[in-house]
């Protein structure tokens, strides 16, 4: 009938592509059980201090490994018929897996300079972050962002017959809030793990976490767009990859302009780049 509006379509959590959606809920669902041992059982019970270099490596393998091992069995049928490097969990996998990667292997430097961070394990290490860190990066990181998709959608979804102003205004508070949240409760939590320091504490919590919640400030919104919507744009392995190396650049920028326009949380002043000190 002519002058109908078309109807909105009601307000979703799960993403409308099969593969995308299995993906997610296996995330939210492994994720828990990995949580439990280690955070519930591990630290609690202090079993890391009979850890030592192949213990730690032991202990990040068995909470990330699962994470790729476990979908070539239990994967949708959407995404067992596609070609392997075109499946949705593979995808995730391999730009989470970059971005944690670089968050490592460069960003930590930041923590340990501008706020004044340090791990003290005994452990195998990569560019003085101890390797153990990259796994357990990627195990957080599949959780995050699998939670963060979630509630994106839900408020995208939700207000498809609002205005753009309102529909950005909307992301960009829950983008904020849950990047803050999500760094402020890591912070928290793994400061029961007394081989991870700092220097000032409260001021981790806080300021720290803020600094923290700038890989999500960037990453959240990046990573909800992959295969969102395949009628749109289905991406590739390749725009995967250049896609979490994008985001990982204005990463790295936002952290440095942080370095150069506050510098550290403990009033040392901003310094030289931390990961080439």
């Amino acid at each position: 009938m002519a002058g109908t509006k078309k109807a909105t379509p009601p307000p979703r959590w799960l993403a409308a592509n099969p593969g995308k959606r299995w993906t997610e809920v296996f995330f939210l669902v492994y994720s828990p059980l990995w949580m439990t041992w280690a955070l519930c059982v591990m630290v609690p019970l202090e079993l890391y201090e009979w850890c030592q270099e192949w213990g730690y490596l032991l202990i990040g393998t068995a909470a990330a490994l699962p994470i790729v091992v476990l979908p070539l069995f239990l994967q949708s049928k959407a995404d067992a018929a596609k070609p392997w490097h075109q499946r949705y969990w593979v995808k995730a996998n391999v730009w989470i897996a970059i971005f944690g990667f670089v968050g490592n292997y460069l960003w930590t430097h930041y923590f340990y300079k501008m706020l004044g961070a340090a791990y003290t394990i005994q452990a195998h290490r990569l560019n003085d972050v101890p390797i153990v860190m990259y796994l357990m990066t990627h195990a957080y990181f599949t959780f995050y962002h699998a939670l963060s998709n979630v509630l994106l959608r839900r408020v995208r979804t939700g207000m498809a017959g609002s205005s753009k102003a309102a529909r950005v205004a909307a992301m960009g508070v829950l983008i904020f809030v849950l990047s803050y949240s999500t760094a402020y409760m890591e912070t928290l939590t793994i400061s029961h793990y007394p081989y991870y320091t700092f220097i000032d504490k409260a001021k981790m919590y806080t300021v720290g976490s803020l600094f923290y919640a700038i890989y999500f400030f960037v990453s959240f919104p990046m990573f909800f767009r992959i295969d969102e919507d395949p009628k749109v744009r289905t991406w590739s392995l390749w725009d995967c990859a250049t896609d979490s190396l994008a985001a990982s650049m204005l990463v790295t920028i936002l952290l440095d302009f942080w370095r150069l326009a506050i510098g550290d949380i403990l009033g040392g002043g901003s310094g030289g780049l931390p990961w080439m000190a």
